[in-house]
Order: C-alpha cells, then structure tokens, then sequence
C-alpha cells in the first residue's frame, strides 16, 4: 500500500531534506512539499495526503494549532508533528490537538518513518514523557506569574492583581527561575517561551 505524504515545514532545505529521505522508502510517496502553512488546506483538498508532517513551529504558523484545524476539517487525515523541543507541554499539546505522533528532529529518520506508518495504521506515537520529573514542571499559579512577568509586571502589580503577598510573589518567582534555569527574569520569560509556556 502506498502512503501519500504531506510535509509542511517553512525551511525549504528541511523540507527537500525531508522529501529525499521519505522518496528512498518503496511505500512511501511525498505528493507536495508546502513551505507556506497558508496554503496548507487548499494543498490537503487538491493533494489528497494520508498523511501530513507538521513543523511544531515555523515562522507565521504553529504547527499545534494547525493541526487542530486539520483535525476539525479533515477527521480522516493522519497528523505527524515534527519538533525540535522534547517538552512534555509540547508534547502534551500536540496529544490534544488530534495528532497521531510526536517525533523529535534529533530523532533517526527511521522513527519519523516508523511513526508515518503506524499512524497509517491507527497507532498513535509519542516520545516517553518524563512524568517523575513533574516536580519541576511550573504549577498553575507559577505559570499564571510567568504570563504576568511576561507582560513587564512589577511584584507589586503582580501582587494586587493576583491578591497575594509580594513575598509571596517573590517566593514563586525563586522557584520560575529555578525551574526554568534562568539567572534574570527576563531569562525567565526566553526559556519560557522556549517552553511553550507562554503564547507570544
């Protein structure tokens, strides 16, 4: 059975790549390359993939949400989101977004393959999500401060608008910084956005 394979990534080079080690496999047919995610639902109706390889972030698009918007339109369609970031947030996103696999960049290509197919047959692939680590994971609260950190808050707004203490506050802070491995807020807000704690 011959699979059809969307790839939507918007590094070309990725993307030709991607076409030429997918080509090598006898089953395996990559009817359009799109470097623009615009394009993606025009190219799904006219191209008729099985199978669509997202890029979780490209430049105008994230690829988590796209495949939220596939999910919904095309129920049918098998959905392989490609990443360069083994965060379980990322990871959990792309679960509940409808795709069918996760797989890392640092991964071989013999796994991004492995997973177009199972996807094919129903199976659905994700990376080992580290879940006794969770103690490093921020807590809801501790996300809500990064968002507020994120929009330039002082500890003094950040304390009135969540109607808690500044030492409090600063206390969450401490452990942001700590688990994020930033020395600064504003290393903070990066590694969180790195993350995809934050929606920027």
């Amino acid at each position: 059975m011959s699979i059809n394979v969307l790839l939507v990534d918007d590094h070309v080079l990725m993307l030709m790549g991607l076409k030429e080690i997918l080509e090598k496999e006898p089953d395996l047919h990559v009817v359009a390359t799109l470097s623009d995610p615009s394009a993606l639902e025009n190219a799904i109706r006219l191209r008729n993939p099985d199978v669509i390889v997202l890029d979780v972030r490209m430049k105008t698009e994230n690829g988590i949400e796209l495949a939220k918007i596939v999910r919904k339109e095309f129920p049918a369609l098998k959905i392989v989101i490609l990443s360069g970031y083994n965060y379980d947030e990322y990871i959990d996103a792309a679960k509940q977004a409808g795709a069918d696999a996760y797989v890392t960049k640092e991964k071989s290509n013999t796994e991004l393959i492995t997973a177009i197919r199972q996807a094919c047959r129903g199976q659905r692939t994700f990376p080992y999500q580290h879940r006794e680590q969770a103690g490093e994971a921020l807590t809801a609260k501790e996300r809500e401060i990064l968002g507020q950190i994120a929009a330039d808050k002082t500890n003094a707004e950040i304390s009135e608008e969540l109607s808690i203490s500044k030492r409090t506050v600063e206390y969450h802070i401490a452990s942001i910084m700590r688990k994020l491995d930033a020395d600064s807020r504003v290393g903070a807000v990066v590694n969180g956005i790195k993350k995809g704690l934050l929606n920027v």
